[in-house]
């Protein structure tokens, strides 16, 4: 009944990204990356063990990736990011946990979502775009490897992100300013409060999809 999961990090993992040709250089000559981007824009390559049944959470990565089965078996759930509002989201991960039988009073809205499923076998290559969320079940004990890189200029990425998941900096500061605005509008009485921030929301639909 026991689950295990490994994930490797760097030396330091507050300094250095993962990589599996460093941490693991045995391991990392069995692996050979798709040529599908510039060695310059690698960002890392994240070794991953998992016991069979173990799920990972349903979340988004902010770089493109490949996710590389080496042995066993994987379901894959993808989800478009244009479906974010019907997932629940806490900060880069959804609050729904079975997403195949979700508990449809707490989440209603989650049937609403479109999933796109895949099996991953021994040799299989997902491309998995930013943004898009994802989650993993392990059908048998497995290995793989995941391989991060920047396709957006190096200067939209956190300098101090060592793992590939923080969001870019010009998204962190609009998140920044939206909360100083919403404890600005804090200050007004309620129907005004309510007023403006309709307002608010209106505008940030206009922008979005």
């Amino acid at each position: 009944d026991e689950k295990y999961y490994l994930r490797s990090l760097g030396e330091d993992p507050r300094k250095d990204v993962a990589d599996i040709r460093h941490q693991f250089p045995s391991l990392g000559e069995d692996i050979k990356f798709p040529i599908f981007f510039e060695e310059e824009r690698f960002f890392s390559s994240v070794f991953r063990i998992s016991s069979p049944g173990l799920q990972l959470w349903t979340h988004y990565d902010v770089m493109d990736n490949f996710l590389i089965q080496v042995t066993g078996k994987k379901r894959v759930t993808l989800f478009s990011p244009r479906d974010a509002h019907y997932l629940y989201l806490s900060g880069s991960k959804s609050e729904v946990l079975n997403i195949d039988s979700p508990d449809l009073d707490k989440y209603p809205l989650f049937p609403k979502v479109r999933r796109y499923a895949c099996s991953l076998e021994a040799g299989d290559v997902l491309f998995i775009p930013a943004l898009w969320f994802h989650n993993v079940i392990s059908g048998e004990f497995g290995v793989g490897v995941n391989v991060f890189w920047k396709h957006l200029p190096s200067e939209c990425y956190d300098k101090t992100d060592t793992y590939g998941n923080k969001d870019p900096v010009a998204a962190s500061r609009a998140v920044q300013i939206l909360d100083r605005a919403l404890k600005t509008l804090a200050e007004l009485p309620e129907e005004y409060r309510d007023f403006y921030a309709c307002q608010m929301v209106l505008r940030i639909q206009d922008k979005a999809y």
